[in-house]
């Protein structure tokens, strides 16, 4: 495996071999390491001296299941901090298959060429090449993406940006094709897409003709493993409901626990939740039949399947996939209990390239401005039209949440650290109102979501512990390049984890790799903050959630200040 580094200043690629110091390190770890080591912590984001970061993680090239996710960092137009975002798709594993342990995209297109057009990097075992983009230039990732495809073929991985990430827009992604070529696997948070697009980049392509699975140091040993991860993994009842359900399983879930968003984070329940369900979702899919598929995975060799493609009345696929965090953000945030409705403006926030937590957050914000009512789906679509038509308020809106709440005068936005809270309300769920609050990444509930532990999620002296394991465990799995749900096979043995990564690399590695994975991850990730200037007065939730009272429970984010500065204390 190699570090490939591309200067876009000059187009030439260099092949080196990986640092001692990053030899034990992948994914979302090593991303923190190389933007440590080389990014000035005091860049401009969106200026030449940032650098635009692909890592594979440590399992991925084996078509394990749900581990083959990629992630992509950079420094955060957003947070202005350190920026990991992960997806699942093809283009972990393409690279993996090239030999790349990280791709470090430096430097940006020239301006004289910049203003010919746009470029397209392709990347395959020949070199490197910038070729010209200019017929894409303004594409939704939709038609672009079915361009790209015809012009490299259908074995190829793309990584491309939407108008959003042409426009520098705050909340724009990064999106990926699934197994069927459909551009929509996302890294969505963050602003890497905006990242990209200054770098005049609309796509980035990885052939993989010629290309290998990584070897693997024993074989017989990795076998083994694989085998009792994938059975244990197949057993665990968790990952099933995800398989008949998806993610929107967790609508009545999170309902129930009052911690749904609801009219602008008004509320923790929904009366319209049960129309919004995974359940009622999935009811719908098999009626609808078609090309409606309640069951569909979006890596190769993933057995979960908790992706889907959600189909209209005469079973047209309107998008895929529908998640939970959509429909907390663009449904019940917006008082909208129509799955169709929400269907749409997932379709419309994917092919503009934007992050439908964030671009969900941003129309909660536009609607306490007054500028659409709650419950008003078409009006929702009209702002999504202005971010297209990009109109000052289009603008506003697709830079997110923090930045409509500034620009409108609305105090209350539920955002840390710039970026948008997730469809989980913290006074309800404290544990991960704590993850909110402290991950260097700003307000993401991948970083540590406590949802399923088996205590009271409302005391507020408990949920720090909560919240620092969540964590680690998290950062340990984003540098393997797990998906949050292997977790249903890695926790019944985890011994597992050393011994594929022993017989994957040849290492003697411990039954607390994981652990070590993700404090050192963590470690990096707050010394580049620290760096940037971040302090213990950026990991607080806003000072709205501390005082007003959320229904039924009438609760609070009471979290001691005390508690917060301590989670990193181990």
């Amino acid at each position: 495996m190699q570090i490939w580094r591309v200067d876009l200043g000059t187009g030439l690629l260099q092949r080196e071999p990986v640092p001692e110091s990053w030899a034990r390190l992948g994914g979302r770890g090593l991303l923190a390491r190389i933007l440590l080591d080389e990014v000035p912590a005091d860049c401009e984001p969106l200026g030449p001296r940032n650098k635009l970061i692909f890592s594979p993680g440590l399992l991925v090239g084996q078509m394990l299941s749900s581990c083959d996710r990629i992630s992509i960092g950079g420094k955060s137009p957003m947070t202005r901090g350190i920026k990991e975002s992960n997806a699942g798709g093809t283009t972990g594993l393409k690279m993996a298959s090239l030999g790349i342990r990280a791709l470090v995209i430096e430097g940006r297109i020239p301006e004289q060429i910049a203003g010919a057009g746009w470029r397209v990097l392709h990347l395959s075992l020949e070199g490197a090449r910038l070729d010209p983009a200019g017929d894409l230039a303004g594409l939704g990732v939709t038609e672009a993406a079915a361009r790209l495809l015809q012009r490299y073929g259908e074995e190829v991985a793309i990584s491309l940006i939407g108008p959003a990430g042409e426009m520098r827009l705050s909340a724009a992604g990064i999106q990926n094709l699934d197994l069927d070529h459909v551009p929509s696997r996302i890294a969505a948070r963050g602003g890497l897409g905006a990242v990209m697009g200054s770098k005049g980049l609309k796509a980035v392509v990885f052939d993989p003709a010629g290309g290998s699975r990584p070897p693997i140091a024993d074989p017989e040993a990795f076998l083994e493993a694989r085998k009792k991860y994938s059975r244990n993994l197949l057993g665990h009842p968790v990952p099933a409901v995800y398989r008949d359900y998806g993610t929107a399983s967790l609508v009545m879930l999170v309902n129930a626990m009052a911690a749904m968003p609801t009219r602008g984070f008004s509320s923790g329940q929904f009366e319209g939740a049960e129309a919004l369900s995974g359940e009622h979702m999935r009811e719908l899919m098999l009626q609808r039949g078609g090309e409606s598929n309640p069951t569909h995975h979006c890596m190769p060799g993933c057995t979960i399947r908790c992706s889907n493609s959600y189909g209209d009345p005469k079973g047209k696929v309107l998008v895929a996939p529908m998640e939970y965090e959509t429909i907390g953000l663009m449904g019940s945030n917006l008082g909208i209990a129509d799955l169709d409705v929400v269907a749409r403006l997932n379709w419309e926030a994917n092919d503009l390239g934007l992050d439908s937590i964030d671009l969900g957050a941003a129309l909660g914000i536009a609607a306490q401005a007054g500028l659409m009512g709650f419950g008003d789906g078409g009006r929702a679509l009209d702002l999504l039209g202005e971010i297209r038509r990009a109109t000052p308020l289009g603008l506003i809106l697709g830079h997110g949440a923090a930045a409509a709440g500034r620009a409108l005068g609305i105090r209350r936005v539920p955002a840390v650290k710039g970026q948008a809270i997730a469809a989980y309300d913290p006074r309800a769920l404290k544990g991960t109102g704590v993850t909110y609050a402290t991950s260097p990444q700003g307000a993401d509930h991948t970083a540590g979501n406590t949802l399923r532990a088996q205590v009271d999620h409302l005391d507020p002296g408990i949920q720090a512990g909560l919240s620092r394991t969540a964590q680690i465990n998290m950062a340990g799995y984003d540098t393997l390049g797990a998906c949050i749900f292997s977790g249903g096979g890695f926790a019944v043995a985890p011994e597992v984890i050393p011994q594929f990564l022993n017989a994957r690399y040849g290492w003697q590695v411990g039954t607390d790799i994981l652990q070590t994975l993700g404090r050192e991850t963590l470690t990096l990730e707050r010394e580049f903050n620290k760096r940037a200037g971040f302090t213990s007065a950026d990991d607080r939730l806003p000072e709205w959630m501390t005082s007003e009272q959320l229904p039924p429970h009438n609760s609070v984010f009471d979290v001691a200040a005390a508690d917060l500065d301590g989670v990193f204390n181990w």
